[in-house]
């Protein structure tokens, strides 16, 4: 896997992408080739064609990226992987010819964009039909040995095989079962992989109690013969991009990488927070008349909404939103928002939907309360039991909250004790990796949570 803004990507999705680059651009080019005949050079070099092949390419790759298929496999059947590009492909058109009617001059050449698309249609089915059978290919996938028992291993096994991006197979593990002679189990089993060309790539340590058990004779002798031994909250860790709670401890947290807190960093992520607020303010402003009219003719009550949340340190703050709920939403005591929640306006559940109800909270950002990228801020009620019922909850507040965040664009609306340990999941890895690189990642896929509608109650 390739590390990029300190997220970890599959190495097949990167080349997935770069001979999707290829395929566009070059679909687009033999077009203009084939049409312009002898005056290609000047189509390509004086008019601007390869400016606007580049484009063409960049918004191709948006919208296969909007459609789900580059992110991990959330796809269950092959046939809609193909349903998705023929929309992809369609959108494209239509997008195409809209600009080209409106503004002829984007044009490349007469009907060179009609026969880009038709070779882009026939190269992309055939690339993904031959991407698909070639990395199933045994001979490019990682054969792995998750080396223990109970429900830490079976997490593994369980991400592995869902995580078929990652080109892992798992090739042998003990069972949930948790039985005597562990030890002799495991070192056997690892013994059976010795040899001049070790039978397997990679063993994930996931034993629950290691010192008793660990094979760790056998497990030397096949880190010295080639084989990668990891542990197995960092394999989760780099797979899911969320640091599991089961098996972390404060000594993991003392010695791991990451939780950089220096002061540069921190001064540079705030300067991005309040660039970009200013940028999305000025461009929400014209919306601002209509939110205020709908929020005043869908209810009766206040059309701003604020409430105190717990902020960074454990300081309160006053956040603001548009009212989404009706004024007497909360009379027998704060609860969290539920799916279809009675409680919000009809003109409320679209604002939640498409996150303009949080625009007063740039304010927020712009005084320093929050910044635009963070652990969402919670309610001080909630707080104080959730601190009590999940461990390390209050590392979260170790920086400002966020407008938007890693568990947002990463994960569902939470609910409910299980979903809350889930998302903070996903806000401690983002405490543990914050970059400014990661921050503009989680800017780019905000948008795409936002368009698609995710993630909101």
């Amino acid at each position: 896997m390739i590390r990029l803004f300190n997220v970890y990507y599959p190495t097949r999705t990167l080349l997935l992408l770069f001979c999707e680059v290829l395929l566009v651009a070059g679909s687009f080019l033999v077009a203009t080739s084939c049409i312009a005949g002898p005056d290609v050079y000047i189509v390509l070099i004086y008019e601007n064609g390869l400016l606007k092949i580049a484009a063409i390419t960049v918004f191709t790759l948006l919208l296969t990226y909007y459609f789900d298929l580059y992110g991990p496999r959330r796809i269950a059947e092959n046939w809609e992987i193909y349903f998705r590009l023929l929309l992809v492909l369609s959108v494209l058109s239509f997008v195409l010819a809209g600009i080209v009617s409106i503004f002829p001059e984007m044009d490349i050449a007469p009907n060179v964009l009609v026969a880009g698309v038709s070779f882009l249609t026939v190269a992309m089915v055939l690339w993904r039909w031959a991407y698909e059978w070639i990395i199933s290919l045994p001979v490019f996938r990682e054969r792995v040995y998750v080396l223990g028992s109970g429900q830490q291993a079976s997490a593994v096994v369980e991400t592995l095989r869902s995580s078929r991006d990652a080109g892992m197979e798992v090739i042998g593990w003990k069972g949930e079962s948790d039985t005597g002679g562990q030890h002799d189990h495991f070192a056997a089993e690892l013994r059976s992989f010795s040899g001049l060309k070790p039978g397997v790539d990679r063993v994930i340590v996931a034993m629950e109690d290691r010192r008793q058990s660990m094979p760790v004779r056998e497990l030397l002798d096949l880190r010295l013969c080639g084989v990668v031994i990891e542990n197995s909250n960092t394999l989760l860790e780099r797979l899911s991009g969320k640091l599991p709670l089961d098996g972390l401890n404060p000594s993991t947290l003392i010695f791991t990488e990451g939780f950089h807190m220096n002061a540069t960093q921190q001064l540079l992520r705030r300067l991005l927070s309040l660039v970009v607020s200013l940028i999305a303010l000025v461009i929400c402003l014209p919306f601002v008349p209509l939110i205020i009219l709908a929020v005043r003719l869908s209810s009766p009550g206040p059309i701003f909404f604020s409430q105190t949340r717990v902020g960074q340190r454990g300081r309160p703050f006053t956040a603001y939103k548009f009212r989404t709920m009706r004024q007497d939403a909360e009379a027998n005591g704060a609860v969290w928002a539920a799916k279809d929640d009675p409680r919000v306006t009809a003109i409320g559940g679209l604002m939640r939907k498409t996150r303009l109800d949080e625009i007063p909270q740039l304010w927020n950002v712009l005084r320093g309360d929050m910044a635009f990228v963070g652990p969402r801020p919670e309610r001080p009620e909630f707080v104080q039991w959730l601190s009590q019922e999940i461990p390390f909850y209050d590392l979260r507040h170790i920086i400002r909250p966020g407008l938007t965040g890693w568990a947002q664009v990463r994960y569902q609306y939470g609910a409910s004790l299980e979903e809350t340990k889930r998302k903070l999941e996903y806000d401690l890895y983002y405490v543990k990796h914050q970059s400014i690189g990661l921050d503009l990642l989680i800017m780019f896929e905000t948008i795409k949570t936002i368009i698609l509608r995710r993630g909101a109650q």
